[in-house]
């Protein structure tokens, strides 16, 4: 096959890029012509020791990698893809404290404990508060007079509130854990003028506040996921450090890809206008799973080769890093028909907007699908009119497809 004809010096995590577009005219001719190809980049530009890494574009290669961790690790380079250009080779180390940054074994052991939390039961027992709280917030969002931010006023709210609900911080503190997780990803953004070191500095706040919160049930346990995981160190629990770092993770994991793909989906709805009359009237169990689709709140996570290998017709050699493109895997029309359609009664629906499968597969799965269902159920009942008055304003990250704002009016 030819090989695709891309710019030179096209680099698919350059955050200018996806400020403006996730890049799916090239995703689709990489598939077409070299899925697995070499992106060069100047050395040590992503904060790695190299010279670039390799694009996985297609599905199958995608759930391949994801799922033989023994030859593609998550550790020794962690799974960010690209962090600021001025990081330090120990700030990228000390995160593979964090689940997603970990390999098997250590990672079997930590995902079997903090699982606890994320059973069906739990979830279950979750749902009818999480009901109340989506209707609340979206009364409150229709309360205003005139366009409001549907990012700040509605896809931020119930992810954060579920989070709370989940490990029991109380509610008043949720809008320190969204501005601690804002500013850990913000470091791409120059409209947040957020540095590397306030990023880093939000956090050690978060993994404080996680840390207190775990001794806090250690003397004093509670009915809560936070007793569950920590109150019996050493007898199959998480010390005070792992909670922190697993609160860390949900901050994002748990905050920022729900928000996220919310807000994609809200704007699918209006620039779909046949869509959101089909969900208002019919309501769709297949809804969630598209919104997930379409939007891939996480454009790219990334492997690193422990051993020579093969992918796609291309060497890697150890040490070379792979770069899974979860937007491009769910627009392959090898797997999806019409994958640039939104179609929320798409089924099956074999998309990897949750993971490729493997030991790193999204653990809050059925939350965030729970959390979709119930504020698009609010939405559709309180706001059925709906409109956009702006255009999103998008992100600028290497990684996160995520939009910081989206005005729209409910009359």
């Amino acid at each position: 096959m030819p090989c695709p004809a891309l710019p030179d010096g096209f680099d698919l995590t350059d955050p200018d890029l996806l400020h403006s577009r996730v890049p799916l005219p090239e995703f689709a001719e990489l598939r077409r012509a070299e899925p697995v190809r070499w992106i060069p980049q100047p050395h040590g530009l992503a904060g790695f020791a190299d010279d670039g890494y390799w694009a996985v574009t297609r599905h199958e290669d995608v759930k391949y990698v994801s799922t033989h961790p023994e030859i593609f690790s998550s550790t020794l380079n962690t799974a960010i893809i690209r962090f600021g250009e001025h990081i330090e080779r120990d700030a990228i180390d000390v995160q593979r404290l964090i689940l997603l940054n970990m390999d098997p074994p250590e990672h079997t052991r930590v995902r079997q404990i903090v699982q606890r939390g994320f059973t069906p039961r739990a979830i279950r027992a979750l749902e009818d508060r999480l009901r109340a709280r989506a209707h609340a917030i979206v009364q409150g969002a229709l309360a205003r007079s005139g366009p409001f931010d549907f990012v700040t006023e509605v896809a931020c709210e119930l992810p954060l509130q579920a989070i709370a609900e989940l490990i029991g911080v109380p509610q008043e503190d949720r809008t320190k854990i969204f501005d601690w997780s804002n500013k850990m990803i913000a470091y791409d953004d120059p409209e947040y003028a957020i540095t590397e070191e306030i990023g880093a500095e939000s956090a050690t706040e978060i993994i404080a506040y996680a840390m207190n919160m775990a001794a806090d049930r250690k003397q004093c346990p509670a009915k809560d996921i936070v007793t569950t995981l920590v109150a019996a160190e050493g007898e199959g629990n998480l010390s005070m450090d792992e909670f922190g770092f697993f609160v860390l993770m949900l901050a994002v994991a748990g905050n920022e890809t729900t928000r996220n793909a919310i807000t994609h989906g809200m704007h699918a709805f209006l620039t779909h206008p046949d869509q959101w009359d089909l969900y208002k009237r019919e309501r769709p169990a297949t809804t969630a799973e598209e919104i997930v689709r379409w939007a891939t709140p996480v454009n790219s996570f990334q492997r690193t080769a422990t051993q020579d290998t093969e992918l796609g017709g291309q060497r890697i050699k150890k040490g070379d890093r792979v770069g899974l493109f979860y937007a491009s895997a769910n627009h392959d029309p090898d797997v999806f028909d019409a994958p640039d359609s939104f179609d929320i009664t798409r089924d099956p629906n074999p998309h990897l907007g949750f993971g490729g499968g493997g030991p790193h597969f999204c653990l809050g799965k059925s939350l965030a699908v729970l959390e979709i269902d119930l504020i698009f159920q609010a939405i559709a009942g309180a706001m059925p009119n709906l409109r956009m008055v702006g255009d999103p304003r998008r992100l600028r990250s290497a990684w996160i497809n995520g939009v910081k704002e989206l005005q729209v009016s409910a009359g």
